[in-house]
């Protein structure tokens, strides 16, 4: 059923790429417009959907695409969290409201129809079969018992796709490289250089981005964590990825960097939004989607 749907969706978005994926974004040589959409001065408010819609950020699908569109689904799982994240669980750090702006961007600069409404999915359900591209974020301390491990192995060989996100240091590494150890043994992460595709397939990257969480690079103007163990891996970006026995990546994994604050503060400043948002963390998401579904 996941090949299925992969297969169904990555032939859309073929169908409208033309030459270097050029056609893929309608909207590609346009910036994003103007800054600070998606807050509205209520960051963590349950309101916060009335910003979005009083900003005439809502669309609607049109019917022939009622099947046939990209859902952004985020992974949840039950470790990680508390005071480092506001009390929340690790998995849902920047939920919902970057899940949100990054939805609504994806449909405004691309020819890709987007549902207006992410989603939050279980691993250890029938749902995760649905998406052929998922979002899992805060893994510092993640950890899959086997049944969880067998149903993520099953949907990575099967033609799911899992983008990871938001952990920092040695120890998070450590601790996720063991995990994915246990989904596919025999399918060690490999890291990439900056030849890959993915930093060029649609827009084109000199260097490899981070993303910084935005309170720190408010704060320090730096864009790693600081306070974190980088005896062994440095603290610049470090992209994994993980390929089955064709040679399809299965996962991405962004090792020090936070994508999910890129999408949701970009409306806290002018410079955050140009350097962060619209300079990275929505480009290169672009190029991962497409990377994904185009392979």
């Amino acid at each position: 059923m996941v090949l299925l749907h992969v297969v169904n969706l990555g032939a859309s978005i073929r169908s409208v790429a033309s030459g270097r994926a050029g056609a893929f974004l309608l909207l590609l040589s346009l910036p994003l417009v103007s800054f600070g959409q998606g807050r509205g001065g209520r960051a963590r408010s349950d309101t916060y959907l009335d910003d979005l819609r009083n900003q005439g950020m809502t669309w609607t699908i049109a019917p022939a695409f009622k099947t046939d569109v990209f859902t952004f689904a985020r992974l949840k799982h039950n470790f990680g969290g508390g005071f480092g994240y506001g009390f929340r669980a690790s998995w849902a750090e920047d939920y919902p409201l970057a899940d949100n702006m990054l939805s609504f961007r994806l449909q405004q600069i691309t020819s890709v129809q987007v549902n207006p409404e992410p989603q939050v999915i279980d691993i250890a359900k029938d749902d995760l079969m649905l998406y052929p591209f998922v979002y899992l974020a805060g893994v510092e301390n993640i950890h899959f018992g086997e049944t969880e491990a067998a149903i993520l192995r099953n949907y990575l060989l099967n033609g799911g796709f899992v983008m990871v996100d938001n952990f920092w240091g040695d120890a998070a590494w450590s601790n996720f490289a063991q995990q994915i150890k246990r989904v596919l043994p025999n399918h060690a992460p490999v890291e990439l250089p900056i030849a890959h595709p993915i930093f060029h397939c649609v827009y084109d990257f000199k260097t490899k981005p981070q993303m910084p969480t935005a309170g720190v690079y408010r704060r320090f103007g730096i864009f790693y964590d600081p306070n974190r163990d980088y005896e062994t891996m440095t603290h610049e970006p470090h992209y994994f990825a993980v390929s089955d026995d064709k040679g399809r990546v299965v996962m991405l994994i962004c090792h020090n960097n936070h994508f999910g604050d890129g999408w949701e503060h970009e409306g806290d400043d002018p410079v955050y939004f140009h350097t962060i948002s619209e300079g990275m963390a929505y480009p290169m998401f672009i190029n991962i989607l497409f990377y994904a579904m185009a392979h």
